[in-house]
């Protein structure tokens, strides 16, 4: 892991390999750049592929704020110290919501967009029905002051339902996706998941410049199908790929295809 204190003081924490043009991938709630670590080696011979630790995860230091602002704002100051201020970007979930707002904060030129099981707002509304009933949400906000381990571990679970998959291979995503970079602490999963409840992003959709490739598993029970659906229909350039039999995770999941896919709309 490499490591850059940030003005505010505290560290953010990154996974890097490879060369060329930069890629940056970003993670998804209470995970950590480790959820990367299949993907790195598959994506470096082509570019510098560079995975962060979203502020309070993994390895980066936590801050004092957890909204997308504050997400990006760490993740801009970085790239710029970096002397990158043009990236391929890619984010998963609420990597995916942070992946948009720094490509419409203007700092950093995001070349090309890839949103894997990403929605522009996680709950549902009288004029959104693509997201989950906010009452869940709150129920598992509470359930994560109760059992906080266990929330997590029925959490990851959701993310395969309905998967045709392994235990062998469940057990060792856990092994370098979970135990490879922790959960957060309790107070930051909470705060995270309170952005996820009260955000939506959907009139910063039309100003994404770039082309976006949207990514997306049929079977997903966090972030629905409808979601990024209504996603790719509101950007100015995308391609939406739906993959049937797979969940919230489709680059777990399928890992191989996933890389495919990823490197055929990166060139």
């Amino acid at each position: 892991m490499k490591r850059l204190q940030l003005a505010a003081g505290h560290d953010l924490a990154w996974r890097e390999t490879g060369g060329g043009p930069p890629l940056v991938l970003l993670h998804g709630w209470s995970m950590s750049s480790a959820v990367f670590s299949e993907m790195l080696p598959l994506l470096g011979a082509e570019q510098q592929v560079l995975a962060p630790d979203l502020r309070g995860h993994g390895a980066s230091g936590p801050g004092g704020g957890y909204a997308l602002d504050d997400f990006a704002a760490d993740l801009e100051e970085w790239l710029l110290a970096l002397g990158h201020s043009a990236i391929d970007l890619l984010g998963w979930s609420l990597g995916g919501q942070v992946a948009i707002r720094l490509a419409t904060a203007g700092r950093i030129q995001v070349r090309r967009l890839l949103l894997v099981a990403t929605t522009a707002r996680f709950v549902a509304a009288a004029d959104w029905q693509h997201g989950l009933p906010e009452g869940q949400v709150r129920v598992m906000a509470r359930d994560l002051r109760r059992a906080y381990a266990k929330t997590q571990g029925d959490f990851f679970q959701l993310q395969f339902a309905g998967e045709v998959i392994s235990r062998q291979r469940l057990r060792e995503i856990v092994a370098f996706a979970v135990r490879g970079g922790g959960l957060p602490a309790p107070e930051v999963a909470l705060v995270a998941l309170e952005t996820l409840r009260g955000g939506d992003l959907r009139v910063e959709l039309p100003r994404l410049a770039c082309p976006v490739l949207v990514q997306q598993g049929e079977g997903d029970r966090i972030t629905l199908p409808g979601a990024a659906k209504a996603l790719a229909a509101a950007c100015r350039q995308s391609r939406l790929v739906l993959q049937p039999g797979v969940g919230h995770a489709p680059f777990l999941s399928t890992p191989q295809a996933s890389a495919a896919l990823w490197r055929e709309f990166l060139q």
